[in-house]
């Protein structure tokens, strides 16, 4: 009988009052990979969880933690965040923290969380100073895209959407037209993410299926015409994939200079 390994607990923690809301997306995708996400909080002052931060917070389903400034000056956010943190480890809620912002006060947290065996990683701006870049087991900067970039990455999955709304009654049926086979690019972004972890560059099917999971609850092949996640994967130029002899199969990355994003249908 085999034995399933534990998935390691999440703990998401934004600092709302110093990043921007667009960030928490990139690093929902960045943690996706240390295991399940168990614990999402946004931590800000009145205005700023009132504004524009309230969209993303109920899209991503945060929990707002808002603090109330008692004196000028003084930021009641990062204590509040700074203590949850230690509660969460100490409680055993979470062991891989990610904190996201580019404040360098929170070097010592990541210093006390680390000592004590805690995994810390850090989303933060390219701003982002070197002591708390250098406090943390890893650090993904998040550079602002083009807004026409955010429209393609969205185009996909509406496109599904609108495949998928019911039509207006007709007088007559139509057979159901089976959906076109696409290949998304998130596809080979999350192979190249997670292969670059690897000692060989491979990619186990099942942890990226899982990965994918995690990023996308509503994820599946058939959303893009294909009947599964191997066959989806053989129809990508950039992708390869081989079946080890545990009989698990594994993904990597074609050794074929990378071109394009694959988009068009085949």
């Amino acid at each position: 009988m085999s034995i399933v390994p534990l998935e390691s607990r999440v703990a998401v923690l934004v600092d709302c009052d110093n990043v921007p809301p667009e960030i928490v997306d990139h690093a929902l995708l960045m943690v996706a990979q240390f295991g399940r996400v168990v614990l999402r909080r946004g931590y800000g002052n009145h205005q700023t969880l009132a504004r524009r931060w309230q969209e993303v917070l109920v899209r991503q389903a945060f929990t707002p933690c808002l603090q109330y400034q008692y004196a000028a000056g003084k930021n009641t956010s990062d204590i509040a965040l700074a203590l949850d943190a230690l509660e969460a480890m100490f409680d055993q809620r979470a062991d891989t923290f990610c904190l996201v912002t580019s404040d360098s006060d929170f070097a010592h947290l990541c210093r006390k969380l680390r000592e004590r065996g805690a995994t810390v990683c850090i989303v933060g701006e390219p701003k982002t100073p070197d002591a708390l870049r250098n406090a943390c087991d890893q650090f993904f900067e998040w550079v602002p895209s083009e807004p026409a970039q955010a429209q393609e990455e969205t185009a996909a999955p509406a496109a599904v959407e609108k495949a998928q709304a019911p039509s207006e009654p007709v007088a007559k049926a139509e057979p159901t037209k089976p959906l076109p086979k696409r290949r998304p690019r998130f596809l080979i972004e999350a192979v190249e993410l997670l292969a670059d972890g690897t000692a060989d560059g491979k990619v186990d099917l099942a942890a990226l299926g899982q990965y994918l999971k995690r990023t996308n609850p509503s994820f599946t092949p058939n959303l893009y015409g294909h009947s599964g996640l191997l066959s989806m994967i053989r129809t990508y130029d950039m992708l390869s994939t081989e079946q080890e002899t545990t009989g698990h199969w594994s993904v990597h990355l074609a050794s074929k200079p990378v071109g394009e994003a694959e988009t068009a249908a085949t």
